[in-house]
């Protein structure tokens, strides 16, 4: 019996990180539907959720204001969900540049703020980007590009962390993301993608539809297109750059966040996992979301399984590799403690972390605790 949960619990992992991506892989070798890209100008709103940003806001708009598009046809709007400092005052000071100032009143949260603020955009394409994120000066002609395809309902950008502080949990974000974009790349070779970077995705004007305002747009919004019949295409040369967080607590408190309204989101749209009807969405779902959160529950069951195999040489050295492992994500946690950078532990830590807080975020998931408003971390 334990010899068939070690198996199990094994395969499962390994499918998860590795299996599904080899498959992925080998499909986009096989089966490939590229999409019909062609440089295009169509008007464009590009809309910066925001809320308390007086120390990033300015940069922001700078950026924005600086990248290659003609003036004429974009149109930069900033949706400030009742910030409570200067971020309106600081956005009023490029009103003469044409930069647009759209005020929700009541702290009502990213996805309602940019509900409403979607409703006054004049833009054939939407481009939905952060206070804190800095783009390529030729992202939103890389976007763009993807929509003279009229299959192509939505774009992803692609996110570049970078980690100045040399932060071991820095580190394993800049790793995974990495692994993120290159699994991206191959599902839109294929097909589509199932889900947008939050930090630059876009979509039809014509197509978005107003979420519940406790659902993660960047997930849901693309699913609803998909849902249409649209495809979601993921566009690697429109990078965004955003700083990895510095301690190991930002990032579990940021990814309990991140997964509880992703649970949230997937189980609003329940109804693409009938294979039947959304084989290849359905596929993804299940391989690249729900297992993720079941690996730190195979986790315990590998460890305890293994435990109980001790005895012939490769469950003895499967466990010294195991405890060797959690060894290193704990004095990489300590270490984060203490403030000292050590990136021999990076992968481990974050690992353990992201694994950590998907538990807490299952937990808060089943308490029927939703995040709707967001708190500034990045100063």
């Amino acid at each position: 019996m334990f010899e068939v949960i070690f198996w199990l619990s094994v395969l499962i992992i390994f499918y998860t990180y590795a299996g599904y991506s080899m498959l992925i892989v080998a499909l986009a070798a096989v089966f490939r539907r590229p999409v019909s890209r062609r440089d295009i100008e169509p008007k464009v709103t590009f809309l910066i959720t925001a809320y308390n940003e007086e120390k990033s806001i300015a940069a922001k708009l700078e950026d924005t204001l600086g990248l290659d598009y003609p003036g004429g046809k974009l149109e930069v709007i900033v949706a400030s969900d009742g910030s409570t400092d200067r971020t309106d005052e600081i956005v009023g000071t490029f009103r003469d540049r044409g930069v647009i100032l759209h005020r929700v009143e009541g702290r009502v949260g990213k996805t309602e703020t940019q509900n409403q603020a979607v409703r006054v955009a004049r833009g054939e394409i939407i481009i939905f980007s952060d206070a804190t994120t800095r783009y390529s000066r030729d992202a939103i002609r890389k976007i763009v590009r993807n929509y003279a395809d009229q299959r192509v309902g939505a774009v992803s950008g692609r996110y570049e962390y970078v980690n100045p502080t040399g932060a071991a949990v820095g580190t394993g974000t800049v790793l995974f993301w990495k692994y993120e974009n290159l699994i991206k790349r191959l599902q839109t070779r294929i097909q589509t993608i199932t889900g947008c970077c939050g930090c630059i995705y876009s979509v039809r004007r014509e197509l978005y539809e107003p979420l519940p305002r406790d659902i993660i747009s960047d997930l849901v919004e693309p699913l609803k297109i998909l849902e249409k019949g649209f495809r979601i295409a993921f566009e690697p040369e429109a990078v965004a750059y955003e700083e990895t967080t510095e301690t190991s607590k930002e990032e579990f408190s940021m990814r309990v966040r991140v997964i509880s309204r992703g649970m949230n989101g997937l189980w609003y749209m329940r109804k693409l996992f009938n294979p039947l009807r959304y084989g290849f969405v359905s596929f993804q779902l299940l391989s690249h979301k729900v297992l993720r959160w079941m690996i730190p529950f195979l986790l315990p069951l590998l460890l305890l399984s293994n435990l109980f195999l001790v005895g012939k040489p490769f469950y003895t050295i499967f466990l010294v590799g195991q405890a060797l492992f959690y060894v290193g994500a704990f004095l990489g946690y300590l270490l984060d403690r203490l403030g000292k950078r050590a990136r021999i532990f990076a992968l481990p830590l974050y690992y353990c972390v992201v694994n950590a807080a998907s538990v807490a975020a299952l937990i808060r998931t089943i308490r029927g605790k939703k995040a709707v408003v967001w708190e500034t971390v990045r100063q």
